[in-house]
């Protein structure tokens, strides 16, 4: 796509200039499955388990960036105001899954979340509505106020939520995400947290991707791992 011919013309009024930058980037968006990079290798074509500790300086090829908000931070992946532009493990999940990290929020509203299961694209549009494409496992979100597992709709009346605990600022977390058949666990520091039983569970085309998201709290990621069960 030749984005010169949208690029708005000097003294363009700047509504319009507004509507022409959307209006390109949602092309750009409905386009992208179109213009794939190859994926690496899948997670059981690695041997069932693969890991990332990010003791680097860039994020790396194994990860599609959508959004400007990302970076590697004191050997952590980290992001602050990303407004839903998720970072996707380019690397295809197996159906049954074992994933664990580490996350915390330096942020008083909490808010930390990530994706399983989705298209490996989806991100909003600017700061606009986003429809996920995978189950959302958010914890201490609305301002800390809330944790969920929702099926691509974290105001879906499906989700499973509790209130309690609150994200501890600097506190990090041990997060274990265990899907089996129609199951999907969640475990924080060894203890079960939320479980969400889906009976048409996500994957195959549009479903195969783990992402890390983020709204606007100041949260990081680390020592990833991810199992083939």
């Amino acid at each position: 796509m030749d984005f010169a011919r949208t690029a708005p013309k000097l003294g363009t009024p700047p509504g319009l200039v507004r509507w022409t930058l959307r209006a390109a980037m949602a092309v750009a968006t409905w386009f992208a499955p179109a213009c794939k990079v190859p994926d690496p290798p899948p997670i059981e074509a690695e041997g069932g388990a693969w890991t990332d500790d990010f003791e680097r300086d860039a994020i790396g090829g194994n990860y599609r960036v959508t959004g400007d908000n990302w970076s590697i931070k004191d050997g952590a992946l980290h992001a602050r105001g990303a407004y839903n532009h998720p970072v996707w493990l380019r690397k295809q999940l197996p159906r049954d899954v074992e994933v664990e990290f580490d996350i915390w929020s330096n942020s008083a509203d909490g808010d930390i979340k990530v994706e399983l299961y989705g298209d490996g694209y989806a991100h909003a549009v600017d700061r606009g509505a986003y429809r996920a494409t995978a189950y959302v496992l958010g914890m201490g979100g609305w301002n800390n106020t809330l944790s969920f597992i929702a099926r691509m709709d974290e105001h879906g009346h499906d989700r499973v939520t509790r209130k309690e605990p609150r994200v501890e600022r600097g506190r990090r977390y041990r997060w274990r995400i265990v899907r089996q058949g129609n199951r999907l666990q969640w475990f924080v520091d060894g203890e079960p947290f939320l479980t969400f039983d889906d009976p048409a569970p996500l994957f195959g085309e549009g479903h195969r991707y783990f992402g890390v998201n983020n709204w606007q709290s100041d949260a990081y990621l680390d020592n990833l791992t991810v199992r083939s069960l």
